[in-house]
């Protein structure tokens, strides 16, 4: 694995890495915390092993917290003389994945740490969903097709992301109720048809090829072409 070090204590830190190595690991090392994040946030590592306690104005929590609201997954070990239940806590609360207090023998660190890399790598959940030539943008809530921005009112957007979420699958008009409207019964109205209507021509017109169709007593499919 390669595998960043942020630790200030020379000593530790040269033990740290020469076993590692040794072990046949990859390390690089960063012996304060503003080196230590613009490292982790620019270079891809398997690892980070952190000190808690870092100069450099940034410290090991405050440097997980950064990488986590950039969507940085990393496994991050603790490595740390901070050993009250509250601090590993925090540490772990923080982003962390697992804390280790100093002194520690260097066979339980390597073991913890062999036990993060064979972790499966987190999953990052989609912020876009695609049909064909139409995005749904999650984060900015839009919606564009060809380009072209197209304006949506919310009830409309949460009816074509769950559509979009099943492309090519049949979507019942009582899953629209429950997962759109959350409606756990029929409130016998053409609610659906009428906002499915609205959300077709606003799709489809203008434009050659139709998404949303018509399943004939069944329900909706969002899909890229015509069915054989």
């Amino acid at each position: 694995m390669r595998i960043l070090l942020v630790e200030d204590d020379p000593e530790v830190a040269r033990f740290v890495r020469r076993g590692l190595t040794e072990a046949g690991h990859s390390v690089e090392h960063r012996d304060n915390g503003r080196d230590g994040l613009f490292a982790a946030a620019g270079e891809p590592f398997d690892l980070l092993v952190l000190d808690r306690m870092l100069p450099g104005g940034v410290d090991g929590l405050r440097l997980v917290e950064t990488l986590r609201a950039q969507e940085n997954r990393t496994p991050v070990l603790f490595l740390t003389a901070l050993s009250a239940v509250d601090e590993r806590v925090r540490g772990l609360k923080a982003g962390g994945d697992d804390y280790l207090t100093k002194p520690f023998a260097f066979a339980e660190l390597l073991a913890r740490v062999e036990a993060l890399g064979r972790r499966p790598a987190a999953e990052v959940p989609a912020t876009k969903l695609r049909v064909a030539d139409l995005e749904l943008d999650l984060l900015s809530r839009t919606v564009t097709r060809g380009g072209k921005r197209i304006d949506v009112q919310p009830r409309e957007f949460r009816l074509l992301e769950h559509l979009m979420r099943h492309a090519g699958q049949v979507v019942t008009r009582t899953m629209l109720l429950e997962k759109v409207w959350d409606y756990h019964f029929d409130p016998q109205t053409n609610v659906i048809d009428v906002h499915v209507s609205r959300l077709r021509q606003k799709l489809d017109r203008g434009f050659d090829r139709p998404l949303i169709h018509t399943v004939r007593n069944a329900g909706y499919m969002i899909r890229a072409e015509e069915a054989a």
